[in-house]
């Protein structure tokens, strides 16, 4: 990455993220109307302020409880930016020591004990040099988890969140034109496909995951409420924007050539400069 974008990266997401986190909580405590939950932590507190911040900023948005959900979805982007941004960044380095990775399992084929544990020995100082965390990308994964599951359970309980209508769509029934699940699969794809373009080398894995993750979330999408499946189609767009900020496939390439041809500008140099003692 470049500098200025670094800068950015790391000095302005954790703002965001504060300055999401605060309207959410204004949209929750300003809201005056019923809400529906249940009993405890799981599903009376944390579903019951899920639920408020939505009505809450649905009620800035003139009681339009879809144009809530979606500015709900986009300020929970901003509060896992950082999150984001980390895994971002180290999807990158990930990429960039995938050839070394690679040759480590060529060097290491057989499956005893032996091998097995030098493999990991060695690839955890590679990790360690690089700076590369490999769980990184699970990360967002797993913070977003029980947002979707207190997004349901809101929907669930509230009773004017599950009439209420958006488009062509009422939010707590299904998509009965699979437009919205449709969507949310083409912009799963357009994001893979993007962070796909920027690796230096493609394998079997990511090509495959590429094509099978739009397919799950659409097979997901289906048998869910409208309003999962409007969170899915904002959030995901979301990421396909974020993804090329902070992945740009073109830029990435030029970065590689350009760091290719100072190495081998650095080797003519070095060449030159023992002929000329000899």
């Amino acid at each position: 990455m470049k500098d200025t974008l670094k800068k950015f990266l790391y000095m302005r997401s954790f703002p965001v993220a504060i300055i999401a986190l605060i309207i959410m909580v204004i949209a929750g405590v300003t809201y005056n109307g019923p809400v529906g939950s249940g009993s405890g932590l799981g599903s009376g507190v944390i579903v019951g302020a899920v639920s408020r911040s939505i009505l809450g900023v649905s009620a800035w948005l003139g009681n339009n409880y879809g144009l809530g959900i979606i500015a709900f979805t986009i300020l929970i982007r901003l509060l896992i930016l950082p999150l984001m941004v980390h895994q971002t960044e180290s999807t990158i380095k990930m990429q960039e020591i995938s050839p070394q990775l690679q040759a480590l399992q060529k060097k290491y084929k057989s499956k005893d004990q032996d091998s097995m544990m030098a493999l990991q020995a060695e690839q955890k100082a590679l990790y360690k040099e690089a700076g590369v965390n490999p769980f990184a990308s699970f990360i967002p994964l797993i913070v977003q988890l029980p947002i979707l599951m207190a997004l349901y359970s809101a929907i669930q309980t509230t009773k004017v969140l599950q009439h209420g209508t958006f488009l062509w769509v009422q939010l707590g029934e299904r998509d009965p034109y699979f437009i919205l699940p449709i969507l949310a699969a083409a912009f799963t794809f357009l994001s893979s496909y993007i962070v796909m373009m920027g690796q230096p080398e493609r394998n079997t894995m990511t090509t495959t995951m590429t094509f099978m993750m739009p397919v799950m979330i659409f097979i997901f999408a289906i048998n869910v409420p409208s309003v999962l499946s409007l969170y899915w189609v904002v959030s995901n767009a979301f990421q396909v924007a974020q993804t090329w900020t902070l992945q740009n496939p073109i830029k990435l390439r030029e970065q590689r050539e350009a760091k290719k041809a100072a190495e081998k500008a650095r080797e003519r140099a070095i060449k030159k400069a023992k002929r000329s003692k000899k």
